[in-house]
């Protein structure tokens, strides 16, 4: 149910590359970037993090964008950029319901969140704040780190995140003030962690004054930087010295300075030096106020410097103004590129930071490539070796950076030999080892020559089914409610992968194997196994009971294991898979090829991993089977069964359930004798569906009964059920319609809490919406007034009212979908009531994929009351 300041991409755009008027703030955009920054950064290294991000509402509802990214490349994570807020992903879950989540191993996640699992299948762990303030809702606070098996998040660092997410959401609501538009449109900026190194080397400072956007260098700073930079010069002077994403990292510092609390900061930052070469610098930022007589430091407790309890006075991009920061740097070595140490190693060896971009190559490297280093040093590592753009590439170094393991594979680049990788991962990045291998353990016939390169030549077949295949079905799983879905997806995605031609899957019940698919056998051939019971000699009961997959790799091997066994072919092979979810045992699963095969080891396992898959989901289908029963079960008996009759008035319901997922909601019509020979016309709409769905909307009709029965006015019988909703506490709220009709005037007194207004039919056929003045939805303010609106029903004349399942759509306009209803009611003036409700949803019958159900209640009032 639906209850009735600028921003940028960074100072230039895309690329991130800091730019603008040399104040303190950058363009005015760029207050909102800074903002993203610093809390990123903040909450990844309170909570021993590698890495993290900030999501952001969008300007498209029901969608997230990901606005910055903190200590990991951005193209390899771009599959993750969007987010619509209804998947089941627990950056949605956290926007949706204002509720952290927190998943300390890949287990915890895979039993909360599998698709997550699915889509990243490696092991870390990653806690998510909402990032609110009040009941405004701006996005998601995300740290990554890793995984703890076993050991849930401490309290300590669940503390963390949310005050970090509130404190982000407190400024955000203040940028929103002084006219910054919170939505995120593109892609996130990417921002470089903090990094460890070595000890200092040479020292340096800067003042930076936030009036004017002008830093005066020392001596020390001016040696680092060589003579062609000026002193004083305007901040971009410097900024164009650094890298983006560590151009983001100093302006985050400078608004951590300047903020509240005044502490000094401490970032780490790459800046590239007079000849060419990377140095790792530390920058310690202090802030301090100027006033004409006194300056005094942020954070010493000497006050805001303007005297009482009055507002600071703010600079461009929320910078007080008479602030100057002191930063103080430290060149911690530019050793980066080439060290003379590493250049004696029998090894090519190469690194890339946290966000990709090399920082390392030794000299076996360029020889082993035939690259030079100043054609690899500080490039995106897709860009310097172009091959580790490939997928599965990509899914390697995902993997490592995420998991913080080593990552070993092989890989062959265009023109070149095959070369053994490992990737060896770190807080700042990650070493890479290049090997060359002769002999790769690949067939090199099945290179063509001259012909397209797939990323498929990377490793043998089985071993790249094994690391798609578990991923792709745990992905089409997870949409899947039904027990027939589930085998669906079973057929579409284990059969191909595996080349197998048959499938039949078998449900435990009552200590007896039912079949419940099949396809690819000989019609029949399964009917005597139907019902089997777990004592027979048979391999799927056995494959069940001793809970170990069986492997045939021919017919006759399968014959003379179970020699009474009829075989419906002579040649093939055939798998047979336990279903077992968390230990109980859900049924088993036969896997037919139509000729003789091996089964490698990896093969064996990832069948085996895939059967839990397919358990789990069977599993969770037979529960969503049980809970739709009840449901609508619960349901038929709570809608009414035939309206109430009244000479003069006659009333029309229909009930259309949804058709994804739970197919039962909370939507409900009704009509009641109200006393004093008035009919009350009610109509409601529950959020969510299933049982509980269900039992909120047979408690609300049945209050709403209670009320009207007692006689009470159109906005009593409103505040009395959002009282009594919200002392229930379902954890849920309710938009509902009640119209008061008095069949011999006509007059009606209605009132709405956050449901849609109703539709009027004229007795000439003119057709309009009733703008009836609103209230809150139920269930939320104990203290929500409903008015009353007064208007009349002339006789002839038809009164509709629908909840919004029958005028929303996906990517349309609510008050489109009212029009469009507005305009089909029209054409049915010369129908019979009955005729004209069926009209009315004929086009929704229609539709295969309804996310929602659909009430409809019509009302006619006619002259003649004999």
């Amino acid at each position: 149910m639906t209850a009735h300041g600028t921003t940028g991409r960074g100072p230039a755009g895309s690329t991130g590359r800091l730019s603008g008027r040399g104040t303190a703030d950058g363009p005015v955009s760029g207050a909102l970037t800074w903002t993203l920054a610093e809390a990123a950064l903040r909450a990844v290294d309170e909570v021993g993090g590698y890495a993290g991000g900030v999501y952001l509402r969008s300007g498209t509802p029901g969608l997230l964008r990901m606005a910055a990214l903190v200590g990991l490349p951005g193209p390899l994570f771009r599959p993750w950029f969007r987010m619509h807020t209804n998947r089941p992903f627990p950056v949605a879950e956290v926007h949706r319901s204002g509720q952290s989540v927190h998943l300390h191993d890949v287990e915890e996640a895979m039993r909360r969140f599998p698709q997550l699992v699915a889509s990243l299948p490696f092991p870390f762990a990653s806690l998510y704040a909402p990032v609110v303030a009040g009941r405004e809702r701006f996005g998601v606070l995300v740290a990554l780190r890793a995984p703890t098996p076993g050991v849930p998040v401490d309290t300590r660092d669940r503390n963390r995140m949310t005050r970090g997410a509130l404190r982000l959401g407190e400024t955000l609501a203040d940028l929103a003030r002084q006219g910054t538009t919170l939505e995120w449109p593109g892609d996130p900026v990417c921002v470089q962690l903090s990094t460890s190194g070595a000890a200092p080397v040479r020292f340096g400072s800067f003042e930076w004054d936030l009036d004017t956007g002008m830093v005066t260098l020392d001596s020390g700073l001016l040696g680092i930087l060589g003579a062609d930079v000026p002193s004083p010069c305007p901040i971009d002077v410097l900024t164009a010295l650094l890298e983006p994403e560590d151009g983001y990292a100093l302006w985050a510092a400078a608004r951590q300075a300047t903020g509240p609390d005044g502490r000094p900061v401490v970032r780490r930052i790459r800046l590239k030096g007079p000849d060419g070469g990377l140095h790792l610098l530390e920058v310690s930022t202090r802030a301090r106020r100027t006033s004409p007589d006194a300056e005094t430091y942020l954070g010493a407790g000497s006050g805001s410097g303007s005297g009482g309890d009055a507002a600071p006075r703010l600079g461009l991009g929320g910078f007080s103004a008479g602030l100057r920061l002191t930063c103080t740097l430290v060149d911690l070595g530019t050793g980066l590129i080439g060290s003379d140490a590493t250049d004696r190693l029998p090894r090519a060896i190469l690194a890339i930071d946290r966000l990709g971009r090399v920082t390392y190559v030794n000299e076996r490297t360029e020889r082993l490539l035939g690259r030079p280093r100043g054609s690899l040093a500080g490039r995106p590592l897709w860009e310097a070796l172009p091959w580790f753009g490939l997928p599965f590439h990509e899914e390697q170094l995902r993997a490592a950076m995420l998991s913080g393991d080593p990552v070993r594979f092989l890989a062959h680049p265009e023109h070149g030999q095959w070369l053994s990788v490992s990737l060896h991962p770190g807080r700042d990045g990650v070493t890479m080892v290049l090997v060359p291998e002769n002999d790769p353990g690949r067939p090199l016939r099945n290179i063509k020559a001259g012909g397209p390169r797939e990323d498929t030549l990377s490793l043998p077949d089985d071993r790249v089914t094994a690391l798609y295949r578990p991923v792709a079905l745990a992905i089409a799983l997870s949409e899947a409610v039904t027990a027939r879905q589930v085998s669906a997806v079973v057929t579409e995605e284990l059969l191909p992968a595996f080349g197998g031609r048959q499938l039949a899957i078998y449900l435990l019940s009552d200590r007896r194997l039912y079949l419940a698919w099949e396809t690819g056998f000989p019609p029949g051939f399964l009917e005597p196994f139907d019902g089997v019971a777990l004592d027979a000699h048979v391999p799927g009961v056995e494959t069940l009971t001793t809970g170990r997959p069986l492997f045939f790799e021919s017919m006759e091997q399968l014959g003379r294991r179970y020699p009474d066994l009829p075989l419906d072919a002579h040649s093939g092979a055939r798998a047979f898979l336990p279903l077992i979810a968390s230990g109980r045992p859900v049924g088993s699963c036969i896997l037919g090829f139509d000729r003789p095969r091996g089964f490698s080891s990896e093969e064996r396992t990832v069948l085996t991993a895939l059967a839990g898959l397919i358990a789990q989901a069977l599993e969770r289908a037979q529960r969503y089977d049980t809970e739709s029963a009840v449901a609508r079960g619960l349901q038929d008996a709570l809608l009414p069964h035939r309206l109430l009759v009244r000479d003069g008035v006659d009333t029309v319901g229909r009930y259309l359930p949804g058709t994804q997922g739970m197919d039962v909601g909370g939507d409900w019509y009704d009509v009641i004798e109200a006393g004093h020979g008035r009919l009350a016309l009610v109509i409601g709409d529950v959020q969510g569906h299933g049982v509980a769905a269900a039992a909120t909307m047979g408690q609300l009709r049945s209050a709403v009964r209670a009320f009207a029965l007692a006689g009470h006015r159109p906005q009593d019988v409103m505040r009395g059920t959002n009282r009594l909703l919200i002392d229930l506490d379902p954890g849920q709220f309710a938009s509902c319609c009640y119209v008061l009709l008095d069949p011999q005037s006509g007059e009606l007194r209605a009132v709405r809490a956050g449901h849609p207004p109703p539709l009027l039919m004229h007795p000439d056929g003119r057709t309009e919406r009733v703008e009836l003045a609103g209230g809150m939805v139920l269930g939320i303010d104990d203290r929500a007034s409903y008015p009353v609106t007064r208007l009349r029903l002339a006789p002839g004349a038809v009164l509709a009212l629908f909840t919004d399942g029958l005028v929303e759509k996906p990517g349309q306009d609510i008050d489109d979908g009212i029009e469009l209803l507005r305009r089909t009611l029209a054409t049915t003036a010369s129908l019979p009531l009955a005729e004209a409700a069926d009209r009315v949803i004929r086009d929704a019958r229609q539709v295969t994929s309804r996310p929602d159900d659909i009430a409809l209640l019509l009302a006619a009032r006619w002259a003649d009351h004999g």
